[in-house]
């Protein structure tokens, strides 16, 4: 080895000559095959690492028990450095996304260069404070930025497809590089230096080019598979996709539908759960031919651009989201992940749905204000209402749609009792994920399925901020209605009998334990167990109307409305990590946004 060799290491950027040259006679180098482990999350850190080439990515066990992802390893960047020296376990398991070659300083040769060189440790110290910083911010370096794109259907041109992201990624100012099939005779350095001069590298691979496709999966960050919403997976296509390879296993695949034009419908038993499975996909999109705002979303997804919109549950206080998607819309902002629980899962759908603002107004009053949908009391056993007024409409307003076929990715959290834990419906029925999702334990009755009985996520969850954050990496906006004066305390300091409500305010109007169990579910007891906090959160000012109101839909929804243009004028700088987006900017009067946050 020779000093040379470690040019690109920033610790030893500042170092004298003879400490570098101490390193690079002490330090061993050696491959690390794309898949392979480095090490496992809880092993003891005995040796600090450095990327040569190549990339790394580090994970943590998730909920469901699988790896999630938690950031990218790059050329030139430290691996297990805290571990090491703080003298604890490796936090994260980290493995090779693509082959890499690494430099290694076990602990015994680290403190004797230390010693003797004590300048290489205020180098490390300043990478160590530079990543410690990172963490706690969106960091571009940390996110995916070589993708390749695999045409699994015979008429899908990954190519031409290439080319319209790379298109759409420039108009919101990101450096794009596509590589055809040429790319199969290029090296690993020469894909080191793609990456280093571009803030994308799309690696478009066809249907049949099996050898490319196999190489752009070992060279990406990420795989997008493309296949056709008409076509079933060919059993050549099947074979390769389910063939056991490093993105599979670590989940780093997404899978993209195309579909010919609107209303397009697959073949009897092609199902997207078919290629779902055939990909091993965990995230799905929808890219139509002619709709350019498809091709604009997935830009913002590559690009780390994205904007996930989380609506908490609360009863009628929902309603003010609404107006808040309203006044998001009209500043320019574009939903590409929705998300949420209870009623705000109902009023994510309708954005998910495709519709717009006077139709999500029209349905929701439609469904929830023109008559009370909880009304269908009955003696209680397992519920205080039947729960058959909900289902009608469910059912009227969703019809058959399934979530893997809504505009966007969309997701909504029930509570599996049987479990005690949350349920993210991602695919499926959506009029059936919404009613576990709506079910207020006590108000309506649970949903089983099979041994598990599904209740409302808000008893586990009401503001599922993580379950975005973990579906995407850009900008994620929470709109909270249940943060405060959630109750009427004067309801319950001197109660009515039961034949005193009802005497009162007749058999139609929901008494008080009706509001009791709603905040009772919606309360934000998660705050302290989940710290993860949306970039930019709105609190509409719902003082006075109550969870079970169904009827204060003009006031709930001027209300989300107000909040979020007086969030949207306070938030210059979250709104920054948008960047170029050209429709927020041209709203902002070119002024407000500038460059992303770091």
């Amino acid at each position: 080895m020779v000093p040379g060799d470690f040019s690109e290491i920033p610790f030893l950027r500042d170092a004298a000559a003879a400490a570098i040259r101490d390193v690079a006679r002490s330090a061993s180098w050696f491959s690390l095959p794309g898949g392979w482990p480095l090490f496992f999350e809880g092993e003891a850190a005995e040796t600090l690492y450095f990327v040569r080439s190549g990339a790394l990515g580090a994970f943590r066990r998730a909920p469901d028990g699988g790896r999630e992802l938690v950031g990218h390893i790059r050329a030139g960047e430290p691996v297990g450095e805290m571990a090491m020296i703080a003298g604890e376990p490796h936090s994260a398991t980290v493995f090779a996304l693509r082959d890499a070659e690494l430099i290694g300083l076990n602990r015994a040769t680290f403190n004797r260069l230390v010693r003797r060189h004590p300048d290489l440790m205020s180098g490390l110290a300043r990478t160590m404070l530079f990543r410690s910083r990172q963490t706690r911010r969106r960091a571009t370096r940390s996110d995916p930025k070589v993708f390749a794109l695999v045409g699994a259907s015979p008429s899908v041109d990954a190519l031409a497809r290439a080319r319209q992201l790379k298109a759409e990624l420039e108009q919101i100012g990101r450096r794009t590089l596509v590589v055809g099939p040429e790319g199969e005779a290029r090296s690993g350095s020469w894909y080191d230096e793609a990456e280093r001069c571009n803030d994308v590298v799309l690696l478009a691979a066809g249907h049949g080019e099996t050898g490319w496709a196999r190489m752009a999966r070992r060279q990406a960050d990420r795989v997008c598979v493309l296949a056709r919403a008409d076509t079933d997976p060919e059993p050549a296509v099947r074979q390769f996709l389910t063939t056991a390879g490093h993105d599979r296993s670590l989940r780093l695949i997404d899978l993209v539908m195309i579909r010919s034009g609107a209303g397009a419908d697959r073949p009897a038993g092609a199902t997207e759960a078919d290629w779902l499975q055939a990909s091993g996909a965990v995230r799905l999109f929808t890219w139509r031919d002619g709709r350019a705002d498809d091709v604009a979303s997935l830009a913002r997804v590559l690009s780390g651009r994205s904007v996930g919109l989380v609506l908490g549950g609360g009863g009628a206080r929902a309603y003010a989201h609404i107006g808040a998607v309203r006044a998001l819309r009209e500043a320019g902002i574009r939903f590409d992940f929705l998300g949420g629980t209870s009623m705000g899962g109902v009023i994510a759908a309708c954005v998910a749905m495709g519709w717009d603002d006077a139709e999500i107004e029209r349905r929701i009053w439609d469904g929830f204000v023109r008559s009370n949908p909880l009304a269908d009391y009955v003696l209680p056993v397992v519920s205080l209402t039947s729960g058959r007024r909900v289902d009608e409409r469910l059912e009227k307003h969703f019809g058959t749609a399934r979530i893997e076929t809504l505009e966007r990715p969309f997701f909504c959290l029930s509570t599996n009792l049987t479990a005690g834990t949350s349920r993210v419906h991602r695919a499926g029925l959506l009029r059936h994920a919404l009613r576990a999702s709506i079910a207020l334990p006590g108000i309506l009755p649970p949903v089983v399925e099979g041994d598990d009985v599904l209740v409302d996520g808000a008893v586990l969850d009401n503001f599922p901020i993580a379950t975005m954050q973990e579906l995407h990496r850009g900008l994620t906006i929470g709109v909270d209605v249940t943060r405060a004066h959630a109750l009427d305390a004067r309801e319950f300091a001197r109660a009515d009998s039961f034949l005193g409500w009802v005497l009162r305010h007749g058999l139609r109007a929901p008494p008080p334990i009706a509001e009791l169990l709603m905040r009772s579910a919606t309360a934000p007891v998660n705050a302290q167990r989940n710290p993860a906090r949306p970039d930019l959160l709105i609190v509409p000012e719902l003082e006075g109307v109550e969870l079970r109101d169904w009827k204060a839909f003009d006031t709930a929804v001027e209300a989300g409305y107000v909040a979020t243009v007086r969030a949207l004028q306070e938030a210059g700088p979250v709104l920054g990590m948008l960047g170029s987006d050209p429709a927020i900017a041209a709203r902002q009067g070119g002024s407000a946004l500038g460059e992303p946050v770091m």
